[in-house]
């Protein structure tokens, strides 16, 4: 079954496969791979694609461009398994559900310092700290910080912050810091509140309120009644906590993830990668609930609730922390999957289905969170193609699909650059955007500016041809008026890309949202109603594009503040800059120090500390 639109024919291939485990790719004729699997015996499961019988429809489209076919044997499953799923996340094949997280996971922190701070992270874990998590999102984190706060009044502020208070801050005066900072508490007093705030993270409760119950009672005995008040006041506090915490384990200090499905049968737009699949993720840490996050897949059309979430176990946990157990709502009994994943863990990983008790509870409110997080994407999406099929109406575009749009941010020329958004889908394509330090042109030359981030960005679709297509744009909005437009038909006209859409989006009047122009490579400009969808999606995506832009703009900017206003200090080298901007934390710190306090940094004396200071100021 090679298909009509290519010669391929498969059979010697196929003669030549054995009966060992290992991962096949498919590839199309323009080199871009289709998909990528995993076999126990790679013979038999290649063959399986070319049978006459048994092919789903998504499989017998995908066979029909097949053009080559690579194998790599493997020495075992579980290792397949692995070469498998790394060859999805960096090769991204049309054919393969994948699923998008490439977000690290929130922890939170409590540093290894003599009074150590809680902190909020995100990043590899260093053993200098003690990490706990980690959290389905940075809400959970930061939530479970303050209520941390509410309760133990722990420290959040930085090293080079704490190291110079000469009175309290803030925090304390809220109550939500004892500020070890000026010795208003003991260090065993305060390491105290870290132990108990341990256990509280680990889901020790019952120790938590136990030991404050203890300390309360001793404390009013020996008639120390504000230290008492304190105490009772850390275990309201304690008791908020818990009421928060619904899902609480009877079986102890529980580690588990649980996985739900919703899959939605209709799709929205007919295109095959619109079917609405969600995999709700519940995590729970040391017998409390943490949080959930959804993900939606792309390519799940044709395949079973099994098949998906074990595609969702091996992408989401091979390269990341494994809890003792993963609860599941269907059927996985890919024994290589388990093993792969506690050889990884280093310690067991059980894989299994919610059978009743406190699991099936848990499985039952990651469905409900699975089926509200589906229905609300629907509705999303729902606008979104109603947006788009209004844009298409517009432009006269019926197949447009990738949207790709720039904007150029900078102040008065200093640290100009150029954001590049991608639309496509019906959704924003974050990790497909690209921002560009523009250089060497006159500060504040917009039109240089975009001619460089154009001919930057399109030098290589013009030159690679074919083998660009997948990133190809059917559609490019440029942020300005008619002259920003000419720059872009003249970058076009010179790599030969002449047949690119182009559009301008001209501010309106004041520069009021709702009174843009749309600018066309004629000349031509009209103005949408401000109630028009399709006025809303271009809206939607030049924000998105200036979002995108001045925030990378503002931080080349503040870098190269932090750079140059102390480097214009005579005697103040790249040495004593490092330890200025190490001790105080900052510029605006450093600014904030006094002469007494700027002497204190190793390698400034007190001329020269007068000198940064008359600076500065």
């Amino acid at each position: 079954m090679s298909g009509k639109s290519n010669e391929f024919d498969p059979k010697p291939i196929l003669a030549s496969l054995p009966l060992l485990p290992g991962v096949y790719r498919y590839y199309d004729a323009k080199g871009e791979v289709l998909y990528v699997g995993k076999a126990n015996q790679l013979k038999k499961r290649v063959t399986s694609y070319f049978q006459k019988t048994n092919v789903s429809p998504r499989i017998r489209l995908m066979v029909t461009h097949i053009a080559r076919i690579e194998t790599t044997v493997t020495r075992s499953e579980a290792e397949a398994l692995l070469l498998e799923n790394n060859l999805i996340k960096s090769l991204r094949p049309r054919y393969n559900i994948l699923f998008r997280d490439d977000k690290s996971y929130p922890y939170i922190v409590l540093t290894g310092d003599k009074f150590p701070r809680l902190t909020y992270y995100r990043g590899t874990p260093n053993r200098q700290h003690q990490y706990f998590g980690p959290y389905p999102n940075a809400y959970a984190a930061k939530e479970s910080i303050q209520l941390l706060q509410k309760i133990f009044r722990i420290r959040t502020c930085e090293n080079s912050v704490f190291n110079n208070r000469a009175r309290p801050c803030l925090l304390h005066q809220i109550n939500r810091c004892t500020a070890p900072c000026v010795k208003l508490i003991s260090e065993d007093a305060y390491q105290s509140d870290i132990r108990n705030a341990v256990l509280l993270l680990q889901g020790r409760h019952l120790e938590v309120e136990q030991t404050l119950r203890v300390a309360m009672e001793q404390a009013a005995e020996s008639q120390q009644y504000e230290q008492a008040a304190a105490l009772r006041d850390q275990l309201r506090a304690l008791h908020t906590v818990q009421q928060k915490q619904f899902v609480e384990s009877t079986g102890g200090a529980t580690d588990a993830d649980i996985i739900a499905l919703a899959q939605s049968e209709k799709l929205l737009t007919g295109h095959p990668q619109d079917g609405l699949v969600c995999v709700n993720l519940v995590m729970v840490r040391g017998g409390r609930h943490l949080g959930d996050r959804s993900f939606f897949p792309d390519h799940a059309e044709g395949l079973s609730a099994d098949e998906i979430v074990q595609a969702f176990i091996a992408q989401h946990y091979l390269d990341r922390s494994v809890p003792p157990l993963l609860v599941l709502g269907v059927t996985c009994g890919d024994e290589a999957l388990a093993q792969l994943l506690s050889e990884q863990a280093g310690h067991a990983v059980k894989i299994s289905q919610a059978a009743g008790g406190e699991r099936k509870q848990w499985l039952e409110m990651a469905q409900r969170n699975a089926l509200l997080a589906l229905e609300q994407r629907k509705m999303q999406h729902g606008g979104q193609k109603l947006r788009l099929d209004k844009l298409r109406e517009l432009l006269d575009m019926p197949d447009l699909q990738r949207i790709e749009c720039f904007d150029i941010s900078h102040t008065m020329g200093e640290a100009a650059q150029a954001s590049c958004v991608v639309y496509e889908n019906l959704d924003m394509r974050t990790s497909q955007y690209r921002r560009y330090n523009i250089t060497g042109i006159t500060p504040g030359d917009d039109y240089a500016a975009m001619r460089q981030a154009l001919t930057r960005r399109y030098q290589k679709l013009a030159e690679d041809g074919q083998k660009a297509e997948a990133a190809r744009p059917d559609l490019v909005l440029i942020d300005g008026g008619l002259g920003q437009l000419h720059v872009a038909m003249e970058v076009m006209h010179e790599l030969g890309l002449n047949d690119l859409a182009l559009v301008g989006v001209a501010k309106g009047e004041e520069r009021k949202a709702g009174l843009e122009q749309l600018i066309f490579p004629d000349g031509t400009a009209r103005q949408l109603r401000d109630d028009d969808p399709a006025l809303h999606l271009i809206q939607q995506i030049r924000d998105e594009a200036h979002r995108f832009a001045i925030t990378g703009h503002r931080a080349k900017r503040g870098k190269a503040r932090t750079a140059s206003s102390l480097e214009e200090i005579s005697g103040v080298g790249d040495k004593r800059r490092r330890s200025l901007l190490t001790h105080f934390g900052g510029l605006r710190e450093v600014k904030q120090a006094s002469v007494e306090q700027l002497c204190q940094v190793e390698g400034i004396s007190k001329s020269l500390a007068e000198k940064i200071y008359q600076q500065l100021h």
